[in-house]
C-alpha cells in the first residue's frame, strides 16, 4: 500500500523504542498439517530424470528412469531461485505450456475480532481484510499457479502488503506469519496458505508540532491541520492533512511554501506517536507584474491583466491564479498556457514581497469550422455552418462567417466579436446578415445590422447574473394575409429596436440542469419607420425549474409569457409578432401553428402568447428518456386571455455527449383539430429548456 508505506517511511526514521515495527510471528501454533515455508520447500517431491521426453512433462515428471542428461543428476536449486518460466514441450511443436499445475486456497486469521470504535477513524477487521484483498497477489492469482515458486513469491508479496495495510491504520507493531499446508501424500487437494496477523496496539497521535517560522496569522498551520492529538495515526488522514496545508499556504499569500518530510516518534510503552512536520513557507507575497514568456505569445500583459480578477499589490491567492488560467484556456486560443509565480525579492511593504506572474504561452490554431443541423415538423430541415478566425484583430477580435440552408430558411451573415472587451467576460458584437424566410405565416426577405454588448455564461463559468443590450436596424420585405383585402399583400418595414435581456440563474448546469431554477426577462422597445410610424414594446418573461425526484429522475418545468403593447397586430411586421408551436415551444404542433389563422388555415401571429411545459427526465449512462406535456396559445390581445388553450404530449430520447444532449422528440396534439398533424417530430441539440 503506497499510503501506508509512505507514512511508515517517516515513522521509522525516528523510532528510539526497541519495540519492533516490522513483522512478528504470532504465539499460536497452526494446526497440523500446517508447516513453515522452509518445510514446504523441503516437502516438494523430487524431480527424477525421465527415460525420454514425455508428451506432457508436467504430468510425467515423477516417473523413475535412468539419467540421460548430466544436469539431471545435480542437486535441486533452492525454491527462491527456481526457474519460474513455464515448461516447454519440445515434442509439441515448440508450444509453451501455460496451464497452471498447482491450485491453492488462502485465508487471513487474527483480524476477526479486531475493533476500534474511535469517533474519527473507526476500524474493524473486515475493513482491513477488504483493503488487503484489493492488492493481494494471492487473490489476483485466482487460486492457480504454474509452480511452487510462483506461490512462494505471492506469499512474500502479500506478507508485505498486509503489513503495509496494518501500518496505514496505525498498527505499526503488527506481525504477519505465513504458513503452508500440503495435501496428504498421494491424495488430490489444494495447497492451503494461511496468513496469521498479530495486530498489536493501535498507535495514536501525541504532540503535533510544526517546524516553521512565524506566519501570518500565527495559527495558520495549527488551525487548518486536519488531524488532532489523540486520534489514531491513519496514513490517509495524515497525508490528506499535509496535502491540504500544501494547498492552503499558496491560498494564504505563501506561493513558495514547501512541505518537508514528517517525523513520527513512536513510543511502544504508551502507544503514542509525536508528530513533527517541517514547513518552509517562503516570503509572504503580493501580486506583482505580469511577465510574458513563450515563442508565440497570444496576449500581452495588459490584456491578461484585464482578464485577471486581481490587481497588483493584492495579497497572493493561488485560487486567483487558477481562475486566470481557466479564463485563458476558455479563449480557445492557446495550445498550452501556464501561469507561475516568480520571486522578485522586492519589498511590497508590511513584511511582504512582490511575486511576479510568468505567463508562458504557445498559440493554438485560431481558425475553426463548426456545423449544426436539426429537423422539426413544420419548419423542416435546417443546417448552419460557420467559419471563424478567433484572433484576427488581437486581442480576441474574431471574425465569424456563417451560412444557413434549410427547407424554410436560407441566409448568410458576418460577425465581428471582441471577447473580454475592456472588462472580464464582456463581449461586444456587431453583425450584418441577409436572410430569406418562407413559412406558412409569412415570407420575408430581410437585411439586418445588429450590435450587442453582453455578459453571458460559458461552459467553464456559469454566472448567476447575465445580461445583454444593444440595437437592431432591420429592413424587411414581407408578405402575409390581409383581411381587409381578402388576400395576400407585400409590405416593406424599416424597424429600429433596442432589445435588452437579464437572466438570474440558480441551476446547477448550463447544458443539462437537474436542480435549481432560472428567471429571464426581455424588453425590446421598437419603432416601425416609414409613411406610418408605429412604436410599441415587446416583452417576454420566462421561468424554468428543475427538481430531482430520486436518483436520475428529474422533474423539469417551464412557463413563458410574451406581450406586445402600443400598436395593432396589422401594423406590426409579421416577423415581429408572437407565434407558438414547434420543438422549442409547444411540441405536438408544427412550427408557428398555434394561434389565430387566415381563411386558408395559415397562422397570422398575435400580440401575446403563453406557454407551459412539464418534463419527467430519466437518465441511464449516456442515454435518457423523457415524457412531456406542453401547452400554450397565441392571442390577438395585448395580454394573454388563456382561452382556446391547447395541449401536446409525447416522449423523447436523449444521447448525452460532452457538448450537451442530442434530442429526439415525438409528440401528438391532444384533441387534434382539422388540418393538424397526428404526429410531430423534432431533432436538435440540447434539452428543450
Amino acid at each position: 500500500m503506497a499510503i501506508g508505506g509512505a507514512l511508515m517511511a517517516g515513522a521509522a526514521s525516528a523510532q528510539p523504542s526497541p519495540a519492533p515495527t516490522t513483522q512478528q510471528p504470532t504465539s499460536s501454533t497452526p494446526p497440523s498439517p500446517i508447516i513453515t515455508d522452509h518445510d514446504f520447500e523441503a516437502a516438494l517431491p523430487p524431480v527424477e530424470a525421465p527415460v525420454e521426453a514425455p508428451a506432457n512433462p508436467v504430468a510425467s515428471s515423477a516417473q523413475p528412469a535412468a539419467a540421460t542428461d548430466p544436469d539431471l543428476t545435480k542437486p535441486l536449486v533452492p525454491l527462491d531461485d527456481f526457474n519460474k518460466e513455464a515448461l516447454r514441450d519440445d515434442n509439441g511443436g515448440g508450444k509453451t505450456e501455460t496451464s497452471p499445475s498447482l491450485s491453492y486456497r488462502w485465508h487471513v486469521t487474527g483480524l476477526e475480532n479486531l475493533r476500534d470504535a474511535d469517533r474519527v477513524a473507526p476500524i474493524e477487521g473486515g475493513a482491513l481484510v477488504d483493503s488487503f484483498e484489493a492488492v493481494s497477489a494471492l487473490k489476483q492469482g485466482k487460486g492457480k499457479a504454474t509452480n511452487a515458486a510462483a506461490i512462494a513469491a505471492r506469499i512474500e508479496q502479500d506478507r508485505q502488503a498486509l503489513s503495509d495495510v496494518m501500518a496505514s491504520q496505525g498498527y505499526f507493531d503488527a506481525g504477519v506469519q505465513s504458513s503452508v499446508a500440503m495435501p496428504e501424500q498421494g491424495k488430490p487437494g489444494d495447497i492451503v496458505v494461511s496468513m496469521a496477523v498479530a495486530a498489536g496496539p493501535r498507535y495514536r497521535l501525541g504532540a503535533i508540532r510544526f517546524d516553521a517560522p512565524a506566519l501570518v496569522p500565527p495559527d495558520l498551520l495549527t488551525r487548518h491541520f486536519g488531524v488532532h492529538s489523540g486520534e489514531p495515526i491513519v496514513a490517509e488522514r495524515v497525508l490528506s492533512a499535509e496535502a491540504a496545508l500544501g494547498v492552503l499556504l499558496p491560498q494564504s499569500a505563501y506561493p513558495f511554501a514547501k512541505i518537508g518530510q514528517r517525523d513520527i516518534e513512536l513510543d511502544a510503552a504508551t502507544g503514542i506517536g509525536d508528530y513533527t512536520l517541517p514547513v518552509a513557507p517562503g516570503p509572504r507575497s503580493r501580486f506583482g507584474d505580469i511577465k510574458i514568456k513563450g515563442r508565440r505569445p497570444v496576449f500581452d500583459a495588459r490584456h491578461i491583466a484585464t482578464i485577471a480578477r486581481f490587481r497588483k499589490g493584492e495579497l497572493y491567492d493561488s485560487r486567483q491564479i487558477d481562475d486566470l488560467r481557466k479564463a485563458l484556456v476558455a479563449t480557445n486560443l492557446f495550445a498550452t498556457v501556464t501561469v507561475d509565480p516568480a520571486q522578485t525579492g522586492i519589498s511590497a511593504g508590511d513584511n511582504t514581497e512582490y511575486a511576479d506572474l510568468v505567463v508562458n504561452q504557445r498559440a493554438g490554431p485560431p481558425r475553426s469550422l463548426s456545423a449544426q443541423a436539426g429537423y422539426s415538423t413544420g419548419e423542416g430541415i435546417k443546417a448552419v455552418g460557420s467559419w471563424s478566425h478567433a484572433n484576427l484583430f488581437p486581442p480576441e477580435g474574431a471574425i465569424i462567417a456563417s451560412a444557413t440552408a434549410g427547407t424554410s430558411e436560407q441566409g448568410v451573415s458576418g460577425t465581428f466579436r471582441r471577447s473580454n472587451a475592456g472588462l472580464r467576460d464582456r463581449t461586444v458584437e456587431v453583425s450584418l446578415s441577409a436572410n430569406h424566410t418562407n413559412l406558412d405565416a409569412y415570407e420575408a426577405f430581410t437585411g439586418a445590422l445588429k450590435g450587442r454588448i453582453s455578459r453571458a455564461s460559458t461552459a467553464i463559468w456559469q454566472k448567476r447574473w447575465t445580461y445583454s443590450y444593444g440595437f437592431e436596424l432591420i429592413g424587411s420585405n414581407e408578405q402575409d394575409y390581409a383581411f381587409e383585402h381578402a388576400g395576400e399583400r407585400r409590405r416593406t418595414f424599416y424597424i429600429l429596436a433596442l432589445p435588452g435581456q437579464i437572466t438570474y440563474d440558480r441551476s446547477n448546469s448550463l447544458l443539462d440542469p437537474t436542480r435549481g431554477y432560472r428567471l429571464s426577462a426581455t424588453l425590446s422597445p421598437e419603432a416601425s419607420l416609414g409613411s406610418n410610424i408605429q412604436t410599441y414594446a415587446r416583452s417576454i418573461f420566462e421561468a424554468t425549474g428543475y427538481y430531482p425526484i430520486a436518483g436520475k429522475l428529474v422533474l423539469a418545468g417551464r412557463a413563458r409569457v410574451g406581450m406586445i403593447g402600443g400598436a395593432s397586430r396589422e401594423s406590426i411586421a409579421p416577423s415581429r409578432r408572437f407565434y407558438s408551436g414547434g420543438g422549442g415551444s409547444v411540441r405536438g404542433f408544427g412550427y408557428q401553428e398555434l394561434g389565430p389563422k387566415d381563411p386558408d388555415g395559415h397562422p397570422i401571429g398575435g400580440r401575446s402568447q403563453a406557454e407551459t411545459s412539464v418534463e419527467l427526465r430519466y437518465r441511464f449512462g449516456n442515454f435518457g428518456v423523457v415524457g412531456f406535456v406542453d401547452s400554450g396559445q397565441v392571442f390577438t390581445s395585448e395580454v394573454p386571455t388563456f382561452n382556446s388553450w391547447r395541449f401536446g404530449a409525447g416522449v423523447g430520447f436523449r444521447y448525452y455527449t460532452n457538448f450537451g444532449p442530442m434530442r429526439f422528440d415525438i409528440a401528438t396534439p391532444i384533441n387534434r383539430q382539422v388540418g393538424e398533424s397526428r404526429v410531430a417530430v423534432y431533432v436538435s441539440i440540447g434539452q428543450a429548456f
